[in-house]
């Protein structure tokens, strides 16, 4: 296969053209190196290379001015609008760094394209006068405040334009309006005799006309590299702009059209894949790089991404065994891992208050795994660190408390947390003492840390761009403002990839494919919303303005990436595009139009094909554990020390739920609390209540002294909740609704309990929070097996002996209701509650029995209106049913019989303990 360069420089050859007399212009560098290793094929003798520059720097040449980068222009644009608006209407320089972007992109497409200032800017302030016009007399301040803004666009570009100009620099726009003022003065002057333009597809207006300049004075040709379908159809956007130029330039109506092909028409292996989500793009592509290494076709073989976010991850897909990659777009220096961090160390300077910190910002700062080395030999200290923030349960801290527990690492913190007082010189001073402390830490095993180092200094050049800036230009008065630059900087700045340039898998995106050719192409992310990239509006100019006067609109931003797709595609032989079959909103949509397009014209035979990842379908077996004779001798220990109705209701849920608690003892971590947890919330509801009840114990009690108790009720939660949340803050957010929850909760039940006696009904209280225990013993078993619990309140009402427990999540008869015996120990969902209050019954009526009848019941909290809940024996399903509600020795020994079995299960050593699905 020839590739468009070779085509050129053969034809240039063949009209015994002095190579090395040409002026090379291309579309971007990277289309150079190509040039360079095709010219030394060409050159059989010893001569000098052509001059090969880009459109770019051909244009700055010629317009003679320097390029001002994006930045530095945004500063200077700041200069221009202080001066121009009114003190009264000025916005500080990080309101304006929001909106000006946008305008500076304005400016400089109305420069590309010729556009005359004063015209374009009249009619946008025209049109939003019309916009909004009204019969009201007198405009509001901020409809006066919005056309003011309007009217003035004209004065911020004349006043940039000339204190650019003043200082000799502008930006791309200012420069190539510049170029077009030049190029007669340049003709004249000039003694390069002919320029070869190479592979250019979309001109601005001012590119159109320095060419045609060019090319009217025999002092240019241009090699145009369109397949003639596309020229020839009238509707085709892969030949949209060259049609137009072909048709208006005058040098068109005497000279020929170079370059038309029919290589697009060419028999080719065209395979369209669709995968499920990115990953499993990149995971497909290494598959597909790892064939074509085993078949030796690599060298010619160019991996585009369309998506160039997935470089990364499409770096980590290709095979090891692949050796040769050049990847021809940078990094972006946002996906390095110390970006994260100083993003981190900027918010926790933003929003700490006083040099107080959010524990888990102080967490993320002090374990980013880029600053782990600095802590290498104090691993403990910091464990410690963060092990009293989490017993003490502390949401903020100070630095002057992290130094008291740590203080051998004072140095460390004052460096990460001192405060910055909203002074950049000071951020800026301690940003840097960090970055060089980095690099002594890296430098010490410098052979296995060349890529952090590099980071390293990529930052560092970053921070002290920022200084220079903030020397240069007074603006950078906050660390909102300089965290604003930063991403600004940041979002530019990318970390070049040293490979080879002309060997081996060619990475890059679709733009610096322009004038390349492969003979294998692979294409991801070749959906809508990517390729093309659909409707983007990053402009102030509307679409009916931009229309108007000729500026470019995504119709024509879709046309330009139609041609570089179909282009791309040209000489190549074995083509694969894949799509992400499963796109998200923000990362494309359905598969793009390109693919559909290729379809209908009919040239190639395509293969469609859907690859999923391959995924093992595992069907896991249950987790099982033996008995062994010391498990068993462990659980004999266990039940002399006693089980609970929740340890036995823990086993019914999941023996090995039961067994890691029980047996091996692990427990979950103590996770420090930042939202007051369901457990907690439930501990200062039983703690408020045995506070205000203990008082009452063996007394009656009584409506007038329950009343007494509601003014305590705000001091009392509060207290438990300071004693079980620790430093917890309750004063703010879901922390204080849980606070004046429970307030309520107990404001509730101290309610219903005045209303039920004033309704003459008799309690006298006999316990609260009463730990209650029984020795269990039977012939299946060799030892006794202690039963044991603690009953949140036992009295007796109007006679009749109440065992009642409290929850304080929502419990209704349902869950207290029991037909059959055999589903009280076998489904815990159901029944849990219910063998919880009926072992708490089976233990007090064998160490302290009641003549009388007894009840077992729960107060749900949040579900008041049930009042008290008691058990229930129903004889069968239905509002029909026999209940029995009583407590009875029949109820009692039915409890018994299951609770023997239970415990016979757990004891066999024949039944494993097997996990069951929760």
């Amino acid at each position: 296969m020839a590739s468009f360069i070779a085509e050129v420089l053969k034809e240039l050859k063949n009209k015994k053209v002095d190579l090395s007399a040409l002026t090379f212009i291309l579309p971007n560098k990277r289309a150079g190196v190509f040039l360079k290793q095709e010219l030394s094929t060409h050159t059989t003798e010893a001569s000098f290379l052509p001059e090969i520059c880009s459109i770019e720097s051909f244009v700055e040449e010629l317009s003679q001015l320097k390029k001002i980068n994006a930045v530095e222009l945004l500063f200077e644009f700041y200069g221009v609008y202080i001066s121009v608006t009114p003190k009264d209407k000025q916005e500080s320089f990080d309101q304006f760094s929001k909106w000006a972007p946008m305008v500076i992109q304005d400016f400089n497409e109305i420069d590309r394209y010729l556009i005359p200032p004063s015209k374009i800017f009249d009619y946008l302030s025209a049109i939003q006068h019309i916009n909004h016009w009204s019969l009201e007399p007198n405009p509001t301040t901020m409809v006066k405040g919005y056309l003011y803004f309007w009217q003035e666009l004209k004065h911020y570009y004349t006043r940039l334009v000339d204190q650019l100009l003043n200082k000799g620099i502008g930006y791309q726009g200012l420069m190539y309006r510049a170029a077009v003022d030049n190029i007669e003065e340049y003709i004249q002057n000039s003694k390069r005799s002919q320029h070869i333009f190479l592979g250019f597809n979309a001109l601005n207006s001012s590119e159109a006309i320095l060419v045609q300049e060019l090319l009217q004075q025999n002092k240019a040709q241009i090699f145009w590299d369109i397949d003639q379908g596309f020229l020839e159809s009238n509707f085709h956007d892969a030949g949209h702009f060259m049609r137009h130029y072909k048709k208006t330039w005058p040098f068109y109506k005497t000279h020929n059209f170079n370059w038309t092909t029919k290589h697009y028409q060419e028999q080719k292996n065209i395979t369209i894949t669709g995968t499920p989500k990115n990953i499993s793009q990149v995971k497909y592509v290494g598959e597909l790089l790892d064939n074509l290494y085993e078949q030796n076709k690599l060298e010619n073989t160019a991996l585009v991404l369309g998506d160039e976010s997935l470089l990364l991850p499409v770096l980590h897909s290709i095979p090891k065994k692949v050796k040769s990659i050049n990847i021809t777009m940078g990094l972006p220096l946002r996906q390095i891992p110390l970006a994260s961090f100083f993003e981190q160390w900027f918010l926790v300077q933003t929003t700490s208050e006083e040099s107080v910190f959010y524990y888990k910002d102080v967490y993320e700062i002090l374990t980013h795994p880029f600053i782990s080395l600095l802590f290498k030999n104090s691993t403990n200290s910091l464990k410690s660190v963060f092990n009293a923030i989490k017993d003490q349960n502390r949401t903020t801290i100070s630095l002057r408390d992290l130094i008291i527990l740590a203080p051998d690492l004072k140095h460390l913190f004052e460096l990460l947390l001192a405060p910055w007082n909203n002074q950049p010189k000071t951020a800026l001073q301690q940003i840097k003492t960090l970055i060089f402390e980095l690099k002594l830490a890296y430098d010490a095993e410098k052979s296995n840390n060349v890529l952090p180092l590099e980071y390293l200094l990529r930052f560092f050049e970053l921070f002290n761009q920022i200084e220079h800036l903030s020397q240069s230009y007074n603006y950078i008065s906050s660390i909102k403002i300089m965290h604003s630059l930063y991403r600004e900087l940041l979002a530019k700045e990318t970390l070049d990839f040293k490979g080879e340039p002309l060997r081996g898998l060619q990475i890059m995106g679709m733009l610096e494919s322009r004038v390349l050719d492969f003979e294998t192409i692979i294409v991801v992310s070749v959906n809508e919303g990517i390729l093309p990239a659909g409707k983007t509006q990053n402009s102030f100019i509307p679409f009916d303005v931009k229309l108007e006067n000729g500026l470019p609109t995504y119709k024509e931003k879709d046309a330009v990436y139609t041609y570089h797709f179909y282009r791309l595609m040209q000489r190549a032989k074995n083509i694969h595009l894949v799509y992400n079959t499963e796109p998200d909103a923000l990362n494309g949509g359905e598969p793009s139009r390109f693919l559909a397009q290729m379809e209908l014209e009919g040239h190639h035979q395509l293969q469609h094909k859907i690859v999923t990842p391959k995924i093992e379908i595992l069907s896991p077996s249950p987790l099982q554990v033996i008995k062994t004779e010391k498990l068993l001798k462990s659980l004999e220990t266990i039940a002399k020390a006693g089980f609970s109705p929740s340890s036995l209701g823990q086993y019914v849920r999941n023996p090995i739920e039961f067994y890691n608690h029980k047996i091996l003892g692990l427990k979950q971590p103590n996770n420090l609390e930042e939202i007051i947890e369901a457990s907690t919330f439930g501990s200062v509801i039983h703690y408020t209540l045995e506070a205000f009840y203990t008082p009452f114990i063996g007394a009656f009690l009584e409506p007038n002294k329950l009343e007494e108790l509601k003014h305590q009720i705000s001091k009392t939660v509060e207290k438990f909740f300071k004693k079980l949340y620790k430093r917890g803050d309750i004063t703010q957010g879901k922390n204080l609704i849980s606070f004046e929850i429970a307030k309520r909760y107990i404001r509730n039940f101290l309610d219903y309990e005045i209303q039920f006696l004033k309704a003459g009904n008799e309690v006298q209280l006999l316990a609260v929070e009463q730990p209650v225990a029984y020795d269990f013993t039977n012939s299946l078993f060799e030892f006794p097996i202690r039963l044991k619990g603690n009953v949140d309140r036992i009295d007796i009402c109007n006679g009749t002996k109440r065992i009642i427990d409290y929850k304080t999540s929502k419990v209704t008869q349902t869950d207290l209701n029991l037909v059959d015996w055999g589903d009280i120990t076998k489904d815990y969902k159901k029944h849990n509650k219910s063998f919880q209050i009926l072992m708490y019954a089976y233990i007090l009526n064998k160490t302290h029995p009641y003549d009388g009848p007894t009840e077992a019941g729960i107060f749900s909290f949040k579900n008041f209106k049930s009042g008290y809940i008691k058990f229930t024996k129903k004889d069968k399903l239905g509002n029909s049913a026999l209940k029995q509600q009583h407590i009875s020795e029949t109820i009692l020994e039915a409890y018994e019989k299951q609770l023997v079995e239970l415990l016979a299960e757990l004891f066999n050593p024949d039944i494993k303990f097997i996990e069951k699905e929760v």
